[in-house]
């Protein structure tokens, strides 16, 4: 029989090779065709069969109107619908990628949509779980078929290009894909009920590779929420579903599970998908309890919540959830972990840490008050050293949340600080569900409560409750029938008059326990003082002193404002002496971080205001970001600004012609620059008692490389900005490793001001050997540093130092 068959075979190959007869070529194909019912042929023949239709075809097949045509294009049709759907896919897809642009290309296309149109997929799914897998063919042979299934996107549209169909983009194939592997499933739970046996390892190989190439979100659109019907209602689902992902290749299981959850409506239903998968396999254990917790950080709070909520809905499986509690304490209270990871890795972690402990019974708290209490404790410090805003609330937010949890209601943290949406975010992370039905439980019917008794004012602005029997306040009081008398247009009368010299002020704000002569004093000191010049220069130092030590006795309204205006219009008034006290003053004793950072603000206010062009009448200082009050001091949105606009002004643009230089004008900074800048570099390794600005002062450190950059900045032109460019650098290369992210920034700052502002010739020249270290040491920052704003700053400096290296090394235009 098998020679028989094989003689025929042969027959018909040689006809449809070489026969221009159409009689010839229907007969050989409604032959082969018969054979499609052939496991021989099938087995042994198909694929030959195949090979020999698609290199015989040509135009004069199918390009006539004739009945014989029109019974071919059905034949042929049908030899490759009617096959092993396995053997048709490998040789449609080799074949479309080896054919250039003919009409036996356009004729497999259309045959391979027809492929999958037809059902194919699940059928060729279903041949190889039916039988418990038992299907004849070597692993190479499985691996090829499994990669063209997962790829055929790519490998189609990498031959067709724009020609592609829209049955073979992802968009449209994966979900086809996820419906055939659904329909798989559900033929196996009908398999399973007959008592047949059934294997589910090719499919989840597929499913695996799908997965694993990036379009995990396609599948298990389709695929998580009807697998979550499903078994909601039937355990043969829940079992079909489990066994399916234990049998993922272990190198695919963290994209499987992390797209699976992803699309999944919460807990519950990963709980009934999953089963104990993270109890029986290492790697699903490793990715669900460390690398999507610790590891990652870009997935949502959905996810997380799921992921915790998985864990803690098995009393098998709440041990690793205890397990996860204790290796996020261990992360959130290292302190080299919160310097060297992004803000936002630490909210990641800080929502794990709370969802953990929302998770968590009475009994297990008290089990692990002792981590949890090393946690908060070594948490909350590190991140209140921080210079960072944001990272500072988080500590505060999450030490607060955690005290609740395991401490007594009197010995419970509470920080003072102003929430905003992350932190209301953090904070109902804790709040359960039984917290909230029990609240809805216990809400008051509305129909059925009482309704509160009515109430008036009385005539001194007291509420009273009317009483029975009692007359009201109207009967009592005859006057409140008059109409009062408007006064919202009065001020309340001051019995002190502001002061009119600069030394009477002085006096009252040495000496004066009157509130109201203070507020006036600060009120007019700024005018006065920069319009009685010759009687400020008398009093400048002392007047310095006192503003230094002014304290905020009488919570008096824009105190620091105030106060601060007033020792910047000291400042550019007698620029000399008070700028060597406020220098002389920053590294002295006994002054908190607070006076020494009022210093470095005055002086880039002062520095501001005196850059400003002479021609221009400045008529007070104007605050600037950079500068701006310390809970701000994480924002460099200025800087930025600064340092993207001077490096358009540098950049030419063929479209906008050359740019203009820019143009040097005087103003009554330039001269005075080093008294500014020189001071505050003299003594910042010289650690003192109360000062240690290498050391744990590192809020400070980061301040202070802010106002260096920025005086340098404001330096551009002037004669001395050579010698502040080659000490600014000299200064940044000592801390530009530090370990504080806010350093960090004011370095990579100052380094871009010296870049902006140092003339190119001079700048090479101090650089000199060290030349190849900058550029490694900022294209690494550029790339690896944890702090975005580090990175761009980086960049940015990359860019205007290969700009001064073109500007030097180019040869200048010959002018003619």
């Amino acid at each position: 029989m098998g020679s028989e068959v094989r003689l025929q075979v042969c027959s018909c190959l040689r006809t449809l090779s070489s026969s221009r007869d159409s009689g010839e070529i229907v007969h050989a194909l409604r032959t082969l065709t018969h054979y499609l019912e052939d496991d021989e042929f099938t087995r042994l023949h198909y694929t030959r069969a195949l090979q020999v239709l698609v290199s015989a075809q040509s135009s004069h097949w199918f390009n006539r109107s004739r009945d014989d045509d029109e019974e071919i294009k059905k034949l042929w049709d049908e030899m490759f619908l009617r096959g092993p759907p396995d053997q048709t896919l490998l040789l449609l897809l080799d074949t479309i990628s080896s054919t250039g642009e003919s009409a036996g290309l356009e004729r497999c296309v259309s045959v391979l949509e027809k492929f999958l149109s037809a059902g194919r997929l699940q059928v060729l799914l279903w041949s190889r779980c039916e039988g418990g897998g038992s299907y004849a063919d070597t692993p190479q042979l499985r691996e090829i078929i499994i990669g063209h299934l997962a790829a055929l996107p790519s490998i189609t549209s990498n031959h067709l290009h724009t020609n592609t169909p829209d049955a073979f983009l992802p968009q449209q194939y994966y979900p086809l894909l996820a419906a055939s592997i659904l329909d798989t499933l559900e033929k196996t739970c009908h398999a399973l009920r007959a008592g047949r046996d059934c294997s589910l390892e090719f499919v989840a190989q597929v499913l695996g590779k799908v997965c694993i190439q990036g379009y995990s979100s396609q599948v298990f659109e389709i695929l998580a929420p009807r697998l979550s019907s499903l078994t909601r209602v039937d355990p043969l689902w829940q079992r079909v579903t489990q066994r399916l992902l234990e049998n993922i290749p272990e190198r695919c299981t963290e994209c499987v599970i992390t797209g699976l959850i992803r699309c999944l409506s919460g807990a519950t239903a990963a709980s009934r998908l999953m089963g104990n998968l993270v109890v029986t396999n290492k790697k699903a254990q490793f990715v669900l309890t460390h690398k999507l917790l610790l590891q990652q950080y870009q997935h949502p709070t959905r996810l997380v919540k799921s992921v915790l909520g998985y864990l803690a809905l098995d009393p098998e499986r709440r041990m690793l959830l205890k397990q996860v509690l204790r290796s996020v304490c261990q992360v959130w209270c290292n302190s080299s972990a919160v310097k060297h990871t992004s803000v936002e890795q630490q909210l990641y972690v800080s929502k794990a840490l709370l969802l953990c402990v929302a998770l968590l019974t009475d009994s297990e708290i008290q089990e692990l008050r002792q981590e949890m209490l090393q946690c908060m404790l070594g948490g909350v410090q590190c991140r209140l050293d921080s210079n960072i805003v944001r990272i500072r609330r988080m500590g505060m937010a999450v030490g607060e949340c955690l005290s609740h949890k395991i401490d007594t209601p009197g010995s419970q943290l509470k920080f003072q600080y102003e929430p905003d949406e992350e932190i209301r975010e953090l904070k109902s992370l804790m709040e359960s569900a039984s917290v909230e039905e029990d609240n809805e439980e216990h809400q008051p019917d509305a129909s059925s409560s009482l309704q509160p008794e009515p109430k008036v004012e009385g005539s001194a602005g007291r509420s009273v409750t009317s009483e029975p029997g009692r007359g009201s306040d109207s009967e009592l009081d005859s006057d409140d029938d008059l109409t009062p008398y408007d006064m919202s247009a009065d001020q309340e009368k001051k019995e002190s008059s502001p002061p009119r010299y600069v030394r009477d002020c002085l006096e009252a704000l040495m000496s004066s326990d009157d509130a109201d002569r203070v507020e006036l004093s600060l009120q007019v000191l700024d005018s006065l003082l920069r319009k009685n010049v010759k009687a400020t220069q008398e009093v400048s130092v002392q007047f310095s002193k006192v503003l230094l030590h002014l304290e905020d006795r009488f919570n008096t309204p824009r105190f620091h404002s105030l106060r601060q205006n007033a020792m910047v219009a000291l400042t550019v008034t007698d620029i000399k002496p008070v700028v060597d006290y406020w220098t002389t003053e920053f590294y002295s004793l006994n002054y908190n971080l607070r006076q020494r950072l009022d210093i470095l603000e005055v002086l880039a206010l002062s520095a501001q205001e005196l850059s400003e062009p002479i021609r221009n009448k400045h008529t007070g200082a104007q605050p600037i970001t950079a500068v701006a009050a310390i809970e701000r001091c994480d924002d460099i949105t200025h800087w930025r600004q600064i340092v993207e606009k001077r490096i358009q002004s540098k950049t030419r643009r063929i479209s906008k012609g050359g740019t203009q230089p820019v143009q040097a004008v005087p103003n009554c900074y330039a001269p005075v620059a080093g008294f500014f800048f020189f001071p505050l570099l003299r003594n910042y390794d010289r650690s003192q008692v109360t000062f240690d600005l290498l050391g744990s002062d590192h809020l400070v450190l980061g301040r202070l490389l802010h106002t260096l950059g920025l005086l340098m900045h404001l330096a551009i032109n002037a004669p001395v900005a050579s010698q502040m460019g080659r000490a600014l650098l000299d200064f940044v290369w000592v801390v530009r490793f530090h370990t504080d992210q806010m350093v960090r920034r004011g370095v990579m700052f100052a380094v871009c001001a010296v870049f902006l502002s140092m003339p190119s010739e001079n700048l090479l020249t101090e650089l000199g050997d060290d030349l190849m270290e900058t550029r490694a040491w900022l294209a690494d920052v550029a790339e690896n540093d944890c702090d975005a704003d580090c990175r761009s700053l980086a960049v940015q400096s990359l860019i205007l130092l290969d700009k001064n290296l073109k500007s030097q090394l180019q040869i200048p235009d010959t002018e003619t």
